[in-house]
C-alpha cells in the first residue's frame, strides 16, 4: 500500500508568510521494495474542502516527487492556501495526503501602507534602552481572519491584547538592513476580540544600532529603532480593514534600561506600565512617534527558519568556587538565555553573569569574553514571584555566576533555553565508541550555538559575526545535521547584497567591516576587508552544497550572478592565474604557524590559487546544471589554465610539492589539483608529514575539513581513522577528553596543563573544526549524495569499516524520506542494513568484501574493485566477510 507521509513546501513543513509560490515535495511510504512514483496530482485551494481550487495539475505522468513548482497561479496576499497530493506508485493509487497549508505575505509592494515609526529620536543614538509603542483600535464586526506583517529596525516583540504574537525570538534577525530586511507574518485571528483592541511592541537596539564589531562602533545601520507593522482584518461580510503603523501611534520608554547583543540586558520592573499593550490604558502621557524614512523595496518575506527557544536545559547544580562565587552549571555550552523564577520584594535585584568555562583552579573565567559582559539584571517592581528572561540579547555560556539574588538560590530557579534558528534536525549518527558519539553531540551543539539567524563564529565574546570562512567549511556538515535550506538561502542573499561592485566577497556577512574601513581604520582599508580565499569562496561552495543536499536548482539560479562575480573578481586580480589579494587568512590558526602568529605555514599563493581552481571548477558544473553552455565553456577553459599553472608552480620536477605542509598536500589532493603521475608521491608526502607529527594534524581552517577525505579517497582509510580517533593533543577527541560539550576554536583552547590559550581569541563554542562531521557521515557511515541525481534521489551507500569500531549507524531525513546506513562487525563478518526511501535509488558498496554471505535479494558485482549493487527503495540487510 502506498501512502503519503508529509508534504514539504520549500523543504519546510510550515510556511507562514512567504513571498511567492513555494516548491513542493512529498515523502512516500510503502512496505514494498523498489517502489517508484508513476504519476501525481497536486491541488492547491483556498479552502480545506478543496472546493475553490486555484491550481489542479491533473494527473501528471512523472517520477518527480520533489521540486514541483506550479506555474500560472496568481496568489493573493495574506491568504492561507491548502495543499494536497495524490500519487500512483508501484501500480497502486494512493488516497489524497493529509492537507498542508501555507500563508502568503504581502505580495505587491504598493500594498504596504505602514510606515516605520520610532519612539526614539536621533538624540537617542548613544543609548540602548528599550521602548514601547502602542495603538488602540476597534473591531465592530465578525472577523473571518486577520494577519499582521511586522519587522523592525532593531529587535521587536509584538503583542496584541496583552499576548505575545508568535513564538519567534530576536526578530527580524540580522541582515544587510539597507539592502535586505526580512519581515514576519502571523495569523492573529484568535487574538482579536469584539470591541476595543490594543496592539503594542517592545523594541531593542539589537544589531541595528547597538554596539557591534571589532571596532566597537554603534549605529552601524541607523540611530533610532523603528517598527513597521501592518494588520489586515477580513470580516465575514466581505469587507477588509487595514491598521498600519503611522504618526497616530504613541511611544514610551520600556523597563528595558539597556539591551545589547554583547553586554546583555538590564530590566527594571518598577518602570513597567501595567496594561501597556491592552485596551483601556490612559496613554495621555505617552509621547508622539517619529516617522523614519526607509526603502520598502528591500523588504523580504520570511516564511520559516526564524529564531526561537528550541531546547530547554534545567540547571544541573549550583556550587561555590574556591574564590567564593556561587555558580550555576547547566551541563552544556549553549547559546540563548536563562529563565529565572524567584520571589522577592520591590527593589530586590537578580543579576547573573554568563560565561563558558572555569579556570584551572575551578574559578569563574571571564577573560575570553574580551569586552563582552554577557550579564543580565532584573529589579523587582513589586513584592511577589516573578519569571523573567532577557529578550533583546543572547549569551554563549555553560555557567552563570550569581552576583545578586533574593534569598537562597536553588536549581529549580534557573532554566536555560537554547535559542537558534528553527531548523528541523535531519541527521543522526551513533557508533560503538562513546567518545565519538560525544564528538557528534559537540558538533551538533556547536551548530545550535552559532546558527542564530546568521552563521556566527562564536556566541560569547564581543564578535559574533557572520564569518564567511567558518560558514563555508562547515556547510556540508551543517546540512547533514539540520535542514539548512531556508537558513542558508536567507544568508546567501546578504552575501550577494554585500559583494563589492567588482564582485569581492566580505570577510563577514552582514558586512560590518567594509562600510567602516575608509572612515575608521586605514589599516583595514589598505589590507582589505573582503575577498580572502576559503572565506569568500562561500559564494560558490555553499550554493553548490545546497544543490547536492536538496537537488534544488532554484538556489543556483538565485546565486548565479553572485558566483560568477566572485570568479571574475579572482580572475581580474590574478597574475598569470596565480591568485592572491591583500589580507589573506590562509590556513588560519594552524599549528604550524610561527610562534605568536595565527597564520599557518602554507603559502597564500598556494591556498588562494587552489581555491581559485576549486570554485571555478564548481562554477563550471553549476553552469552545466543550469544549461548555461557558453559560460560552462568559457570557465572550463579558465579552470584548465588555473590547474595547469598550479601544477607548474607548486610541484617540482620530481613530483614533490614546493610547500611541505600538510595543508598544501591536502588541498592538492582533495581539490583534484595533483597531476595523475604525481598522485602517489603526494599521498606518500602527506603520510610522511603526518608521521613527522606522530600521526597528528597541525592544520588550520583550510586543511582540517578535508584531511580525512584526502586520506580516505586515496587508499588510506586506516590512516584517516587513526587521525580521527587520536585523543591526545592536538585532536578532535582531545577536546572530548577535556570535557568539551561543543567544538573549540583552538585545538588547545584548554591546554594539557590546565592553562588557556590567549584570551583574546579563545572560544569554546566555535563550530569550524566540527567540519569533520561530514566525513563521519559521508565515509564512516557511507551516505553520499550523487552529483548526477542530487538531493538523495540517488545515494551511494559505501561505509568504510575501520578504526576498531564495531558499529556505525546514521540516518538522513531527505526530501524523499530517511536514507540510512547501519553497519556492525563481529570479527571479519560485517552486517550492513540500509534504508532507501520510496521513489529513490541507491548503489550499495561493500567495503573489503571477500565473500557475500547474504545479499538479501540484491545482485552484487565487482565494480571499480568493490562489490556493489544497484537497488530501489526498501530496507536491505547484507552480510559479508572481509
Amino acid at each position: 500500500m502506498i501512502t503519503i507521509k508529509r508534504i514539504l513546501m520549500d523543504y519546510e513543513t510550515v510556511q507562514s508568510g512567504i513571498g511567492q509560490m513555494p516548491q513542493f515535495s512529498w515523502e512516500l511510504a510503502s512496505s514494498e521494495r523498489n517502489v517508484k512514483q508513476e504519476a501525481y496530482r497536486l491541488q492547491i485551494a483556498e479552502d480545506e474542502a478543496f472546493e475553490t481550487l486555484v491550481f489542479d495539475s491533473g494527473v501528471v505522468a512523472s517520477e518527480e516527487s520533489a521540486h514541483i513548482a506550479p506555474e500560472g497561479v496568481r496568489l493573493a496576499s495574506l491568504t492561507r492556501y491548502f495543499v494536497r497530493v495524490q500519487v500512483k506508485a508501484g501500480g497502486e493509487e494512493s488516497g489524497y495526503s493529509e492537507t498542508a497549508s501555507f500563508l502568503t505575505a504581502i505580495l505587491e509592494p504598493d500594498q504596504w501602507k505602514a510606515e516605520f515609526i520610532s519612539a526614539e529620536t536621533e538624540a537617542d543614538a548613544e543609548n540602548s534602552k528599550g521602548t514601547y509603542l502602542r495603538k488602540e483600535f476597534q473591531v465592530e464586526k465578525t472577523v473571518k481572519n486577520a494577519y499582521v506583517c511586522v519587522t523592525a529596525l532593531g529587535l521587536y516583540n509584538l503583542y496584541l491584547n496583552g499576548k505575545k504574537v508568535g513564538g519567534d525570538e530576536m526578530t527580524p534577525g540580522w541582515t544587510s538592513y539597507h539592502k535586505h530586511l526580512c519581515y514576519q507574518t502571523y495569523e492573529i485571528t484568535d487574538l482579536l476580540k469584539n470591541g476595543q483592541n490594543a496592539v503594542g511592541a517592545m523594541l531593542g537596539a539589537g544589531w541595528y544600532k547597538g554596539l557591534m564589531g571589532f571596532l566597537h562602533e554603534r549605529n552601524n545601520y541607523g540611530k533610532q529603532t523603528a517598527l513597521l507593522a501592518q494588520i489586515l482584518i477580513r470580516y465575514e461580510d466581505g469587507t477588509e480593514e487595514v491598521l498600519a503603523t503611522d504618526a497616530s501611534w504613541k511611544g514610551a520608554d520600556s523597563p528595558v534600561l539597556f539591551a545589547e547583543i554583547y553586554d546583555g540586558e538590564i530590566y527594571d520592573a518598577r518602570k513597567e506600565i501595567a496594561g501597556w499593550c491592552e485596551a483601556g490604558l490612559d496613554d495621555a502621557s505617552w509621547r508622539g512617534v517619529e516617522i523614519v524614512p526607509y526603502k520598502k523595496e528591500v523588504l523580504t518575506a520570511q516564511g520559516a527558519g526564524k529564531p526561537a527557544e528550541m531546547t530547554k536545559l534545567p540547571a544541573q547544580s549550583i556550587f561555590t568556587t574556591p574564590q567564593g562565587d556561587q555558580v550555576i552549571d547547566f551541563g552544556q555550552n549553549l547559546t540563548g538565555w536563562i529563565h529565572v523564577k524567584a520571589a522577592g520584594k520591590t527593589g530586590d535585584v537578580i543579576r547573573l553573569d554568563c560565561f563558558e568555562t572555569l579556570d584551572a583552579a575551578g574559578n569563574v573565567y571571564l577573560d575570553n569574553l574580551r569586552g563582552a559582559k554577557e550579564s543580565f539584571t532584573y529589579t523587582f517592581g513589586k513584592d511577589g514571584e516573578i519569571e523573567y528572561h532577557p529578550s533583546f540579547t543572547f549569551m554563549g555560556f555553560r555557567y552563570a555566576k550569581i552576583v545578586a539574588f533574593p534569598g537562597e538560590p536553588q536549581t529549580e530557579n534557573f532554566t536555560a533555553y537554547a535559542v537558534h534558528s528553527n531548523m528541523r534536525e535531519t541527521g543522526t549518527f551513533e557508533t560503538s565508541m562513546p567518545e565519538l558519539n560525544q564528538l557528534w553531540h559537540n558538533i551538533l551543539w556547536g551548530m545550535k550555538g552559532n546558527f542564530l539567524d546568521i552563521p556566527t563564529d562564536c556566541p560569547q565574546r564581543d564578535e559574533r559575526l557572520g564569518w564567511t570562512g567558518d560558514a563555508q567549511i562547515f556547510c556540508r556538515t551543517a546540512s547533514y545535521l539540520m535542514n539548512t535550506y531556508t537558513f542558508y538561502s536567507k544568508w546567501l542573499k546578504d552575501v550577494a547584497a554585500d559583494q563589492t561592485p567588482e564582485g569581492g566577497v566580505p570577510h563577514v556577512v552582514p558586512d560590518l567591516l567594509t562600510p567602516k574601513a575608509s572612515i575608521v581604520n586605514d589599516w583595514l582599508l589598505s589590507q582589505g576587508s573582503h575577498s580572502a580565499a576559503a572565506w569568500a569562496d562561500v559564494a560558490v561552495i555553499n550554493p553548490w552544497t545546497m544543490y547536492l543536499t536538496f537537488g534544488d536548482t532554484k538556489i543556483l539560479e538565485e546565486q548565479y550572478g553572485s558566483m560568477k562575480a566572485w570568479i571574475d573578481f579572482m580572475k581580474t586580480h590574478a597574475v598569470d592565474y596565480i591568485w592572491n589579494y591583500k589580507l589573506q587568512f590562509g590556513d588560519w590558526v594552524a599549528l604550524d604557524a610561527e610562534e605568536g602568529s595565527y597564520f599557518g605555514a602554507t603559502p597564500n599563493d598556494l591556498t588562494c590559487t587552489a581555491y581559485f581552481a576549486y570554485s571555478t571548477g564548481l562554477f563550471v558544473k553549476i553552469a552545466k546544471v543550469l544549461e548555461r553552455e557558453a559560460d560552462a565553456k568559457e570557465y572550463q577553459e579558465l579552470y584548465e589554465k588555473i590547474v595547469k599553472k598550479f601544477q607548474a608552480t607548486f610541484f617540482d620536477a620530481e613530483g614533490k610539492m614546493t610547500a611541505q605542509t600538510q595543508t598544501a598536500h591536502i588541498v592538492a589532493l582533495y581539490f583534484g589539483l595533483t597531476p595523475e603521475e604525481y598522485k602517489e608521491t603526494t599521498v606518500q608526502g602527506l603520510l610522511r608529514l603526518l608521521e613527522k607529527e606522530n600521526g597528528h594534524l597541525v592544520t588550520g581552517f583550510v586543511g582540517t575539513p578535508y584531511f580525512c577525505h584526502a586520506l580516505s579517497q586515496n587508499g588510506c582509510v586506516k590512516e584517516a581513522y587513526e587521525l580521527l580517533l587520536k585523543d591526545d593533543f592536538p585532536s578532535w577527541l582531545y577536546q572530548v577528553k577535556k570535557g568539551a560539550t561543543t567544538v573549540w576554536e583552538h585545538w588547545d583552547g584548554l591546554k594539557p596543563d590546565g592553562t588557556m590559550w590567549s584570551p583574546d581569541m579563545n572560544s569554546f563554542n566555535h563550530y569550524a573544526y566540527g567540519a569533520i562531521g561530514e566525513w563521519l557521515f559521508r565515509v564512516a557511515a557511507g551516505l553520499e549524495t550523487s552529483e548526477e541525481q542530487p538531493g538523495y534521489k540517488h545515494t551511494v551507500i559505501y561505509p568504510r569499516i575501520g578504526g576498531g569500531l564495531t558499529s556505525v549507524k546514521a540516518e538522513y531525513d531527505s526530501a524523499y524520506g530517511p536514507v540510512g546506513s547501519f553497519w556492525r562487525t563481529e570479527g571479519d563478518l560485517v552486517t550492513l542494513t540500509v534504508k532507501v526511501p520510496v521513489n529513490a535509488t541507491a548503489e550499495i558498496c561493500l567495503d573489503g568484501a571477500k565473500e557475500v554471505l547474504d545479499a538479501d535479494g540484491l545482485d552484487f558485482v565487482v565494480k571499480e574493485g568493490c562489490m556493489s549493487a544497484e537497488t530501489g527503495s526498501g530496507v536491505y540487510t547484507i552480510r559479508w566477510k572481509r
